[in-house]
């Protein structure tokens, strides 16, 4: 047997691949063509081993081995790109979970090779699926960590489907109540009660990083959030017999679809010591917000912010921002908006995080009913082990608004105080992160929450329990 390797070896330095495949046909079986093609590879003959596999996949075209083996030959000879293709074609077409997860494993190092950082995290993700066990899956998770930080493009993708008892934030009754006194014969139409039904979210995120150093780090991102709401057949049958008895039209699902597109020009850079890990970072953005297929407005937006690292385990940020919008449909959507939020997180020894946030919000409209000052803070806990299948974190928000000036109700009165609401809501999140497929996890969320007003169109109630994915690395 020595001895026809030797001669079918010495045969294939000397004819082309066609006389190759010959040789094998006559002499060698495919198992044995395999044995040999790998013999060459192994003793650093990898044009050989080209000639084989190819006589090999003229014999059988979707042979994984065989494209494998084509795959490291390529590499040994610095063809990186033809070797990742090669790779693509043994996880194509190998059947068996580990073949599948060493092919992606080779494609992924091809392709890093080849400067493509962002096909390498596509193969990578593809190892995840056909990972053999949880410590494989850490390590991929580390190697994906590691090529975020070569990229300099990062993408973001979540979706979510959430069914709710109020898809378009309407109020719990029909009937206008203003400082607890009932307006004679006003009630609301259709598009103001609360319906229920089925909101789904698409949110893409991409950003390119133009420059970094040790110190600081200029980013270009741009950011596509799409909400599309199907109401269920209970809210149409309502909202049809609302709409007959204001003599309106029935609404449809695209009312109440939003649209929001964004880009941004960021910059962050360290601030003092290196020990001390403070940073801070400005940003500006501009971006245009579609709500029931036309457009509110047009806005431009510069933010700021600056954290410290008060000690190893605690935490402090302060975010600052300028909005402006403009070009607005409506007075009402015109507006220049002052925020200030302010997060403290403080890490427990058990791994566990509290985080509490103080947010300020003043709006100022060109028109009196959308001019308003918030203020809200939430209560924040995160399990930092998982509890059973998932990781957890729950939160609990107040939230108070107050209108100086509000006009309502028909013929249009101003409310004698202003209008104030006052909100409380509680969510809790459940990250799937051991059922995941290429890195992508599932989230389950669930919040509940009421808020309360002297205007009895902004009294509402909220339960929902969504479904989304988010990736785990």
């Amino acid at each position: 047997m020595r001895a026809a390797f030797a001669v079918c070896a010495l045969a294939l330095n000397l004819f082309a691949s066609a006389t190759a495949a010959e040789e094998i046909e006559q002499h060698l079986t495919l198992d044995q063509g395999r044995a040999l093609a790998m013999h060459a590879l192994k003793t650093g003959k990898p044009q050989l081993t080209l000639q084989l596999s190819e006589a090999l996949l003229q014999a059988d075209p979707k042979d994984p081995l065989a494209h494998l083996l084509q795959a490291a030959a390529h590499a040994k000879l610095s063809d990186a790109i033809a070797a990742r293709k090669s790779a693509a074609r043994a996880y194509r077409f190998s059947t068996i979970d580990s073949d599948k997860f060493q092919a992606a494993q080779m494609a992924s190092r091809l392709a890093l090779a080849s400067g493509s950082p962002t096909l390498s995290q596509v193969w990578l993700r593809r190892t995840a699926i056909h990972a053999p066990d949880e410590k494989s899956k850490e390590l991929i998770a580390k190697d994906y960590q590691t090529l975020r930080r070569i990229n300099p493009w990062a993408f973001r993708i979540r979706t979510e489907l959430k069914p709710s008892n109020n898809v378009n934030n309407g109020s719990d009754t029909t009937l206008e109540i203003i400082d607890g006194t009932p307006s004679l014969g006003s009630r609301f139409g259709p598009r103001s009660v609360a319906l229920s039904g089925l909101i789904g979210t698409l949110d893409l995120a991409v950003s390119r990083r133009l420059r970094q150093s040790q110190r600081s780090l200029t980013t270009l991102s741009g950011r596509l959030y799409i909400q599309r709401v199907a109401l269920s057949s209970s809210a149409k049958d309502l909202a049809a017999a609302l709409a007959a008895a204001a003599g309106t039209t029935v609404p449809k699902n695209s009312e109440f679809g939003s649209t929001y597109a964004e880009f941004s020009l960021s910059h962050a850079f360290a601030v003092g010591p290196t020990q001390k890990r403070g940073s801070a970072s400005v940003a500006l953005t501009t971006a245009t917000s579609w709500y029931g297929e036309r457009k509110n407005y047009n806005m431009a937006k510069f933010t700021g912010s600056r954290s410290w690292k008060l000690s190893p385990y605690t935490g402090l940020v302060i975010d600052g921002m300028v909005e402006e919008r403009f070009a607005a449909r409506s007075t009402s959507y015109s507006a220049t908006v002052l925020g200030l939020v302010a997060s403290l997180s403080h890490r427990l020894d058990n791994g566990d995080k509290l985080k509490l946030t103080l947010g300020l919000r003043d709006t100022d409209s060109g028109h009196v009913n959308s001019s308003y000052s918030t203020a809200s803070v939430r209560l924040g806990y995160d399990f930092g082990k998982s509890l059973g299948p998932a990781r957890f974190n729950a939160g609990l928000i107040l939230g108070y608004s107050d209108y100086p000036v509000y006009l309502a109700g028909f013929p249009v009165t101003s409310l004698a105080n202003g209008r104030q609401d006052k909100s409380i809501y509680a969510d809790v999140n459940m990250f799937f992160e051991r059922y995941d497929y290429a890195g992508f996890a599932p989230v389950l969320r669930l919040r509940a929450g009421r808020k309360s007003s002297n205007h009895s169109r902004f009294e509402t109630r909220e339960f929902s329990l969504s479904l989304g994915i988010e990736s785990k690395f």
